[in-house]
């Protein structure tokens, strides 16, 4: 080790000697007026101190007067206080609690709640009666997620809710809290799959999809135990008789039996269209898990999976020669690397720059592909930019409506990870898609087609699990057709004729009629392992030309199970040889959470618990989810069980 430079002492010097001609002679006066000033603060302390043992000993003779009014001594005359008369003795659990023989003098959690629980549960004290003649209050707990333990967010959610049904169960109801746990497909398998890489450095692929969804099981026995255990602890009033789990064998059997019933109803179809799509998690995800990033200007970001920054917030421009030497035409996007998959160039039809142009076609630079110059009033607008929008149908929500409108092509690009493909070309193919934006970019300018770059007002979506930019991708996927059950649940709340539910406080309706006015398709369907598999088999046909699963939207069947896809098959194809594969696909978890408040109570089966206690009576949850959880269960509720699920929401 080496050793801090000093400077050179003199070994002559004594010690004390040196220190002095190092030190500055202090002033006497100085000193003196020190010194006064410590002994001042140390006769300070002492008083202080001498106080505070005055009214310690005040306090003690005090507590130890006999008071008029107090209880009287439980002591011995003359005799010592026993510690052990303010220990509570053992309690034989579920039994009723042993109290100690005095009352202690300050409070403890841990001594004082220990063992009441399990006797209140043993001589069940919170389980309601569907028999009964009393009127029903009725509460579901909003399960919480398997992800994790409960904050105080929940403690808050259960001590309104307890206050409630408590209140309500001494006031002569027949009162029941149902609790409850959400499996939480995306979040729990984000932490498992973490915790695998973590502890393995290992992917689920890695690990096989059996394997991993058995991981996740052992994960939802621990942290669920701890939930129910923590639940009690907090003395929730929950009829633990009626306990349940969003993926136990009779919520899968309702979520299932709700899946087919649906199909056959027609409300959910397969469809090819626009998802949000994670690059990460390599899923689609809602509306809800999608955050909005509002950028102003030129901004770096810092993207997953990609070593450095990223940039957003720059509006290219970029030109597209016409075929048959007619000049170009300039477009501009804040997504270059797209351009990869432009089917088309859209105008407006009363621009009179481009009435030229009217059906003729550019030639993409880098594959040759012939776009068609198409009319459209409806998206462009001619006063902005330059009055021409590149269309990419497969990767943009505008786009894909005038590729439908314009029967254009839909070209995807980029793989599930987020490469490009080989629809991209052999230049690009492989490529992260935020460095082919600076490939595509550098190429344009090679071909001396490029015209500059600027700042621009965006809104970016970014995945509220792995902060990854959300990309817009075009896939087959599962679709709920959500508007004539939408037009019920607002109904339920603004229909004076037909009223049924009410929204506390009042605000919030004017939120719950803005979601549901506007409402699209539901898309169900994650390219998740943990949740519950979609009940649908693809029929691979002997005959087929093409074999990848999906490949005709047609030979999809839906059955409760493999059986009965397979008797269904035959009907549908009769004559022919076939192969059946389930769709590898999960259900959203929203999907099993919007029947929660019908599969608590037993349904599809006809149980005395639906007959006595559905509708529920109050919904205390946040409203955040007002529309993504709330609205949901309001929609299959009439569906699938005749009424809304609850009477209140607060």
């Amino acid at each position: 080790m080496v050793e801090p430079e000093t400077q050179p002492q003199d070994p002559m010097k004594s010690v004390s000697d040196q220190k002095a001609e190092s030190e500055p002679v202090e002033d006497p006066e100085k000193k003196k007026k020190k010194e006064e000033k410590a002994r001042d603060k140390e006769l300070k302390k002492l008083k202080a101190a001498q106080k505070a043992e005055e009214a310690r000993l005040k306090a003690q003779q005090a507590s130890n007067t006999p008071k008029v009014g107090k209880r009287k001594n439980l002591k011995k005359e003359g005799g010592e206080e026993n510690p052990e008369d303010y220990v509570d003795p053992e309690t034989p659990f579920g039994e009723k609690k042993c109290l100690s023989r005095q009352m202690a003098k300050q409070f403890n959690p841990s001594s004082v709640e220990n063992s009441w629980y399990a006797w209140w549960e043993k001589s069940g004290f919170f389980v309601a009666d569907s028999s009964s003649s009393k009127p029903p209050c009725v509460i579901v707990l909003p399960p919480p997620n398997v992800t994790g333990a409960l904050h105080i967010g929940h403690a808050l959610t259960c001590a309104i809710q307890d206050t409630i049904i408590r209140w309500r169960r001494m006031s002569g109801y027949n009162a029941l809290w149902v609790p409850g746990m959400d499996h939480a497909g995306i979040a729990t398998q984000v932490v498992v799959e973490k915790k695998i890489m973590r502890e393995r450095k290992q992917t689920r692929h890695d690990v096989g999809r059996e394997k991993f969804v058995s991981e996740v099981w052992s994960w939802k026995n621990e942290y669920g135990g701890t939930i129910l255990k923590q639940l009690r602890c907090l003395g929730a009033s929950l009829d633990w008789s009626r306990e349940c789990f969003t993926m136990d064998e009779k919520r899968s059997k309702a979520v299932i039996e709700a899946f087919v019933r649906l199909y056959k109803e027609g409300l959910i179809y397969r469809d090819l269209r626009l998802v949000n799509w994670d690059c990460i998690l390599r899923t689609a995800i809602s509306d809800i898990e999608v955050d909005y990033l509002d950028i102003k200007e030129r901004t770096l970001l810092k993207v997953p999976g990609y070593e450095k920054p990223v940039e957003f917030g720059v509006l290219t421009s970029f030109a597209y020669p016409l075929e048959g030497g007619l000049g170009e035409i300039v477009v501009a996007t804040t997504r270059v690397e797209t351009m990869l998959g432009d089917t088309a160039i859209a105008i407006h039809p009363d621009d009179p720059r481009y009435n030229h142009l009217h059906g003729k076609f550019a030639i993409h630079p880098f594959n040759g592909r012939k776009l068609p110059i198409v009319c459209d009033a409806i998206l462009v607008d001619p006063n902005f930019g330059t009055g021409a929008v590149k269309i990419t149908p497969a990767h943009d929500p505008n786009d894909f409506e005038v590729g439908k409108r314009h029967n254009l092509d839909f070209i995807n690009i980029f793989t599930d990870e987020g490469q490009i493909n080989s629809n991209g070309g052999p230049e690009f193919v492989g490529m992260p898609r935020f460095k082919a934006r600076e490939a595509v970019t550098a190429a344009l300018q090679t071909k001396g087609l490029y015209r500059g770059a600027k700042n621009n007002e965006m809104r970016l979506g970014i995945c509220s699990r792995t902060n990854d930019v959300v990309e817009p991708l075009i896939k087959p996927q599962w679709y709920v057709s959500c508007n004539s059950m939408a037009k019920q649940a607002l109904d339920a709340v603004f229909d004076e004729k037909v009223k049924k539910m009410e929204i506390i406080p009042r605000q919030y309706a004017a939120e719950w009629k803005r979601w549901l006015e506007n409402i699209r398709d539901w898309c169900v369907s994650r390219q998740l392992w943990w949740g519950h598999r979609i009940p649908a088999w693809y029929v691979t046909l002997k005959g087929d030309e093409l074999k990848e699963l999906g490949a005709y939207n047609d030979h999809w069947v839906v059955a409760r199970t493999e059986e009965e896809a397979r008797i269904e098959a035959s009907r549908i194809f009769s004559c022919k040889q076939f192969q059946l594969a389930q769709d590898p696909d999960v259900l959203d978890t929203w999907f099993s959470a919007g029947l929660f408040p019908l599969t608590v109570l037993g349904w599809p089966d006809d149980t005395d618990d639906l007959k006595a206690f559905y509708p529920t009576s109050v919904l205390e949850t946040g409203h955040d989810i007002l529309f993504f959880w709330v609205a949901r269960m309001v929609m299959l509720g009439f569906k699938l069980g005749g009424d809304v699920p609850f009477r209140k929401v607060s």
